[in-house]
Parts: C-alpha cells; structure tokens; sequence
C-alpha cells in the first residue's frame, strides 16, 4: 500500500541524517531548497507506489475472474455468450472467424449478470439481463434457449445452474418531503432549474436506482440521505417501501412486500412502473 508522501519525505530525512557531508543541510524551512528536492523527489516515488498498487490491484483482479469455476468465471462466461456463434470445438469460446468486430460486440446481447450461490441447496443462480432502448429487459425466449444451452456446454459437471431471467422487480415508494418554498413549489418543481432539472427529486431517485450495480443492494436510508442532500430539501421522510417480485411458475408479480432496512431485488434491477406503466412513486410536498 502507498505511503504518503510525508511518510516518504521523512525516511528520506531520516537517511539524510546518517550520513556526515549531509549534515551542513540543515535549514528547518520547508522553501531550503534542499528540503524542496526532498519533496519532489517523495512525490515521485508517491505516484510510483500508486502504480504498484493499481498494477498489484490489476493482476489480483484478472487473477479472480480467471479462475475457472469460481462465481466471477460464470458472471464473465454469461456476458461473454454470443448469440448465434457457434463453440470452437472442445474450448469455451466462441468462433468469431469472419465476423467483424461490430458483428460480434453486438452478438453479446447480455449486458448484466451477477451470480450467486444458492443458500438452501448447491446450485448457481445466473441473473442476467439484457438493455431495450435505455432500460433493463429480460432476453428473449430464443435467446434465452441459446443461453441455456451454451451454459450447458461451458458448465463445470455437476454444477446445477438457474438461471433468472425475470422483469424487473416492482419497486413502490411513499415519500414525504419538507420542501424549501424559495427553491421548489407546491409540486416539487425547481423554481429557477439548475442544468434543467425541473424535478430535482425524483431526478435524484432516478440516479440513485442508476447507481445501484446490478443485483445490488437497495438501502433505504441511503436513499434518504440522497434525498436529504437535494436542493431545496429541508427533511425527508420514506412512508413506504415496498417491492413485488415475478414469480417463476405463474408469471404473475407477487404481492408488495415491506422493504425492512433494504432489499436486493430477485430479478437483478428494480423498476418503479407497474406493468400498465403507472408510476410506483408517490411524493408529498409540504412546508
């Protein structure tokens, strides 16, 4: 790990001292030019121990998610799936023999994926999910065939996979906001925009949802605080926090849920429309 640059100045002044002809340096102002050389010199090795940490960071990395079998091979096996490319014969990857490289990036039609590891039996669970437009969807039923066979073909013996390719879960939040009547109005609406947010809080709920990986963790009180830091914000208060999920068999959303504290969707990513597309959101302003 790096030192600081302080931490380096002062072995390098600590090393000055052990030997004699280095004695005459001895200015205790930071601007002596010699304690100006110090400085660079500690600067220097500072950024070069950075690198070594990036670059010890990188291989540990790749290291990870080459490791055959483990649950980053898999989430990588599943981004890396082609749709119509065949195998090369006994390998893992794809023939991409005669294909341009915009014919192939545009085979690899899943764009997420996360895998875990069943808590009531030994089996993987593959979530993916594929984008429409700028949204999150599921892959199609050929697609989806595809896959499951190539999984078949890649998978270690022995491995049970699922594979959840769901819509996403419903996520329904009731949001009370002490708005500052300076800043927003009656609806919530910026009364002067900033970079032409005309919503600045359902633009931070946007961006929260954004910033979640797939397969991540929904916190509530992170939201809340998100929320908290908006402008023209003086307190908030989540009433509701609910999610529904699809369920496999019958293909119909569950009922609404409590979120307790947070909640990591069973489909991978959240949406706050319902399936007519009505908003899931409800926000109430008040002074």
């Amino acid at each position: 790990m790096a030192r600081t640059i302080t931490e380096i100045q002062n072995s390098i002044l600590e090393e000055k001292e052990k030997h004699e002809a280095l004695k005459v340096l001895n200015s205790n102002s930071k601007a002596s030019i010699w304690r100006l050389f110090t400085y660079v010199v500690a600067y220097v090795i500072f950024n070069l121990e950075l690198l070594f940490d990036a670059h010890t960071e990188e291989i540990n990395t790749t290291i990870a998610e080459q490791k055959k079998g483990s649950l980053k091979w898999y989430r990588n096996k599943a981004l890396a799936f082609q749709y119509g490319f065949d195998l090369l014969p006994d390998l893992e990857d794809f023939n991409n023999e005669n294909y341009t490289e915009e014919e192939i990036e545009n085979s690899k039609i899943i764009k997420y994926s996360a895998v875990t590891e069943a808590t009531t039996q030994s089996r993987l669970i593959i979530k993916i999910a594929t984008e429409t437009g700028d949204k999150l969807t599921p892959i199609n039923e050929a697609e989806l065939e595809a896959f499951t066979y190539y999984l078949e073909e890649i998978k270690y013996a022995g491995v049970a996979v699922t594979i959840v390719n769901y819509l996403p879960d419903l996520l329904k939040l009731g949001i009370k906001i002490k708005r500052d009547p300076l800043v927003l109005d009656a609806n919530g609406n910026a009364i002067a925009p900033v970079n032409g947010i005309i919503k600045p809080i359902e633009k931070t709920i946007t961006n929260y949802l954004k910033a979640l990986p797939f397969n991540g963790e929904l916190v509530v009180s992170k939201l809340t605080d998100q929320l908290k830091i908006t402008t023209g914000v003086l307190d908030v208060k989540i009433t509701q926090a609910e999610s529904a999920w699809l369920d496999a068999t019958s293909g119909v959303y569950e009922n609404f849920k409590p979120i307790d504290m947070s909640v990591i969707p069973e489909s991978g990513y959240f949406t706050t429309e319902d399936t007519e597309g009505k908003n899931l959101i409800t926000i109430t302003y008040v002074v």
